[in-house]
């Protein structure tokens, strides 16, 4: 279990006499706060818990009150005291602020343990590598995957396919509107207007919001950036639309995967592959019911071909695993994992119909991959390989 596997090592972290503040990333509605508030229970530490997740925007006062608080408690206690500081970077220039009061406690033997959550892996490494180079760890995590779902909720696989992976809206499947709803307000546009719009740049926020769209339409497709200007209707340029999907990918939302060459990811040059992180965001802008999904066998091989690109992006956060495709005029290869010397072809079925040739025969003669994998068909099956992390196939 990922959120099992989180807590333990954070429990850990805290245990430990090294001092490094531990900083957990992750989209939002992926369960982070209730894991950090099971991690102070079991800690046993005088915790102080704050959040800076308001619609106004949170400064350095705010920031030093809650420092002092948890001081009080440290002082008070040998064994020290933790303080959590949830949705951190929604404080203006929390990262230097941050670093000031670190290092005071640094000096003085303040027994103070700290970690800080955020929904904006982005926003927050920005801050870190700024200000806080030496001083924390990282732990990320990322969206719900296949088996924790089914053994938190009795998730099906035609369920996860379909509803996605985010835990708030697992009890909400049986009423679909209220489900989408769910999704579309509390999710997705909570995270575009207060997670990227009110803390990031973004010049064109019609042409971004349009971009997500787009990326969540066309999942599982390669889509040149020229292309991709054609079917927007603000104009742009490609720069800007990299910049956006780099924003999306930061929120966990939206990427696009880039193509493999010679050993390696060719990160610019090509034309990117969109892949939505979490299907639910597909599903939930588009009026199918499940069963009408299900039946359209175009659409659901794109749904199934996304959960599988999700769950080989979820499961790789955090390591060096590199998720791209390939293609080569008519042959293609759904996903290609690479790890070190290690490369992992993965082509998925899911009984729809496709439109170009796998090219797996095509990718080994020029790249000799370690293993070539078929997902689904008469391939591994579609629940056993989503039982298994990105890192399996590579060993």
């Amino acid at each position: 279990m990922i959120r099992q596997t989180i807590h333990d090592e954070l429990i850990k972290r805290l245990q430990e006499k090294r001092r490094f503040m531990q900083v957990l990333a992750g989209p939002r509605q992926v369960g982070k706060t209730t894991l950090v508030r099971q991690v102070m229970a079991a800690s046993k530490l005088p915790a102080h818990y704050a959040s800076a997740d308001e619609p106004t925007l949170r400064d350095r006062i705010w920031l030093e009150q809650q420092w002092d608080i948890a001081r009080l408690k440290a002082t008070e206690r040998k064994t020290g005291a933790l303080l959590v500081l949830d949705e951190i970077q929604k404080v203006t220039d929390w990262s230097r602020t941050v670093k000031l009061l670190w290092d005071t406690d640094t000096h003085s033997g303040t027994p103070l343990k700290v970690v800080l959550l955020g929904s904006s892996p982005l926003l927050i490494q920005s801050g870190l590598t700024e200000s806080l180079a030496g001083r924390f760890e990282v732990i990320v995590a990322p969206h719900w995957s296949f088996q924790e779902m089914r053994e938190a909720f009795g998730c099906k696989f035609e369920e996860y396919v379909f509803y996605g992976a985010y835990p708030g809206a697992a009890e909400l499947i049986g009423d679909a509107e209220r489900w989408r709803r769910y999704i579309l307000d509390s999710l997705i546009e909570t995270t575009i207007s207060r997670d990227i719009l009110l803390l990031t740049r973004v010049d064109k926020p019609a042409l971004f919001r349009r971009l997500f769209q787009l990326g969540c339409a066309y999942s599982g497709q390669i889509l040149s950036y020229q292309k991709m200007l054609g079917q927007l209707v603000e104009a742009g340029n490609t720069t800007t639309l990299a910049h956006y999907l780099e924003l999306l990918q930061g929120a966990g939302m939206l990427t696009g995967l880039p193509k493999y060459a010679h050993g390696q990811v060719r990160q610019r040059g090509s034309s990117p592959k969109l892949q939505v992180m979490n299907t639910a965001l597909m599903s939930a802008q588009d009026h199918r019911s499940l069963k009408e999904a299900r039946q359209d066998g175009d659409h659901w091989g794109r749904l199934v071909e996304s959960c599988i690109g999700a769950h080989l992006l979820n499961s790789s956060l955090g390591t060096n695993i590199q998720v791209a495709y390939w293609r080569e005029r008519n042959h293609e290869v759904d996903f290609v994992l690479h790890q070190g010397k290690s490369t992992v072809a993965i082509e998925v079925k899911s009984g729809g119909r496709r439109e170009v040739f796998p090219g797996m025969e095509a990718f080994a003669r020029q790249f000799k991959p370690r293993r070539q994998l078929q997902v689904g068909g008469q391939g591994i099956p579609l629940e056993e390989f989503l039982s298994k992390p990105a890192a399996h196939w590579l060993h």
